[in-house]
């Protein structure tokens, strides 16, 4: 069993204040793989006490030695993936050849792109009788989620870096190891003491004070909608920064001029990758009327190609947790009772697989807005298919939610995708199969969260503009 008893807080491994352990569940085997220290509140004092004491130093660092020390992470990155991608699919049960080019090789491309923004502290706006400059805004908390660990992780950390923050980061309980990982090789690429500070621990207790505390700057959270709200009410008597990235539940709006085999097999596969516990899934499948019987064929058929387990013909590995095993099933049983047609899947057991936190992947038809399982983020691999009689319909029932994270188009070209796409209120869609890429900003409407991540955007969220005026 692995055993991670320390905490790394300037550029230390530490002994914790608090006795207490995490215990790491493997989701495919259902046994307990590793123990990770739990911290409380006086180790996340110490750390964002060492993040502080950084803090002026690190701020004033050139561009060219922030991107070095990138560059070394990046390079330690990739000489770390095979652990890295064992770290991820051991914990949230991810099958490892998915993992590693979902959850991992993304993240180091995404290190890799911020190496590029460290210049931006450097570059000034002339204005009339004025100078704007670009300041890091200072000590940040960051509380990221089990669903894309690395990737999440990189997100907050990478840009952070690269406009000269100081942090404290905190990994879900479920998904710790990785980040793990990532401190040894940041404490082995130059980084100043202090820069960078791990605490694992609870919400109720890490990630409260990282919300909470007066001398954390801003906060970056990731995760559901209402573990958001706490977080920005823990925030708001210290006026600090909150970023969040929250829920979704993705509208994918099929026109019938679209190839509909093809919109069918792109959609299918999106809701079912990583089981269903992507923030953007594109959970809402749109299918004109006519067309609607044909598009819940292709579907079936498509879903049956599909392979659960954890070996390399598997597409989908089981969900996270038994908690969250149970929070899906009860999903869907929701749904049967709400009168949507079960098309496949269900609650039962997958067959063959007594053992893990699986679920079938599941394919509702005969869905309309009002059901809780189209308004509410299931989080699993769920499908609802809803059927709309014009294109007008189709985007009145796409933007009837409460959230606006993703959403995709598949039309007969990308000019007719990219005019219903101005209509959608949502931060990113997908056009014609478009994949997600590292070079779009990432975040979204409504109570999908504020703040963008990844490209310069991203980088802007963790910058304070200061205006120096003069009188020439």
């Amino acid at each position: 069993m692995i055993e991670k008893n320390k905490l790394f807080i300037y550029g230390q491994w530490v002994t914790p204040h608090s006795n207490e352990a995490l215990v790491i569940i493997n989701p495919a085997t259902e046994q307990t793989i590793a123990q990770v220290a739990c911290g409380d509140n006086v180790d996340v004092g110490r750390a964002i006490a060492a993040a502080k004491k950084a803090f002026p130093i690190w701020s004033n660092t050139s561009s060219i030695e922030r991107k070095a020390i990138i560059t070394n992470i990046v390079a330690g990155m990739k000489a770390r993936a095979n652990e890295l991608t064992s770290a991820v699919s051991q914990t949230m049960g991810c099958p490892e050849h998915i993992a590693s080019w979902l959850q991992i090789e993304g993240a180091i491309q995404a290190m890799e792109l911020f190496a590029e923004h460290t210049d931006i502290t450097e570059t000034q706006e002339q204005a009339e009788k004025c100078v704007i400059v670009k300041e890091p805004i200072g000590v940040c908390g960051f509380i990221n989620p089990w669903n894309f660990p690395l990737h999440q992780f990189v997100g907050k950390v990478g840009a952070a870096l690269a406009v000269g923050c100081t942090m404290v980061v905190k990994p879900s309980e479920q998904t710790p190891l990785q980040d793990y990982i990532m401190a040894e090789i940041i404490e082995e690429s130059g980084l100043p003491a202090g820069v960078f500070n791990l605490v694992p621990g609870t919400g109720a207790v890490v990630g409260s004070l990282l919300s909470s505390h007066e001398d954390i700057d801003m906060v970056s959270f990731t995760g559901s909608t209402g573990a958001g709200i706490k977080v920005a009410q823990a925030a708001a008597p210290t006026v600090k920064r909150v970023m969040q990235e929250l829920g979704g539940k993705s509208p994918f709006i099929i026109t019938e001029e679209a190839n509909l085999a093809d919109a069918i097999k792109y959609g299918v596969e999106d809701v079912m990758l990583n089981s269903g516990q992507s923030c953007n899934t594109l959970s809402r499948m749109l299918v004109s009327q006519a067309q609607y019987e044909k598009a819940i064929e292709y579907a079936k058929s498509a879903v049956q190609g599909l392979t659960l387990g954890m070996n390399e013909d598997s597409f989908l590995g089981p969900v996270s947790s038994k908690a969250h095993q149970q929070r899906v099933l009860s999903y869907i049983q929701c749904g049967i009772e709400e009168g949507a047609r079960l098309v496949c899947g269900g609650v039962e057991k997958p067959e063959g697989l007594e053992q893990g936190f699986y679920v079938q992947p599941t394919i509702f038809a005969d869905v309309h807005n009002k059901m809780r399982i189209a308004q509410e983020e299931i989080f699993g691999p769920v499908l609802c298919m809803i059927p709309y009689n014009s294109i007008e319909e189709a985007i009145e029932i796409a933007n009837d939610t409460p959230f606006g994270l993703s959403s995709a188009v598949f039309a007969k070209d990308d000019a007719q995708a990219m005019t219903i796409a101005r209509k959608i209120r949502a931060g990113q869609c997908m056009i014609n199969g478009g994949e997600f890429n590292y070079h779009a900003p990432f975040g979204g409407y409504k109570q999908s969260g504020n703040g963008r991540e990844f490209t310069t955007q991203g980088v802007e969220e963790f910058l304070e503009s200061k205006a120096m005026i003069t009188c020439n």
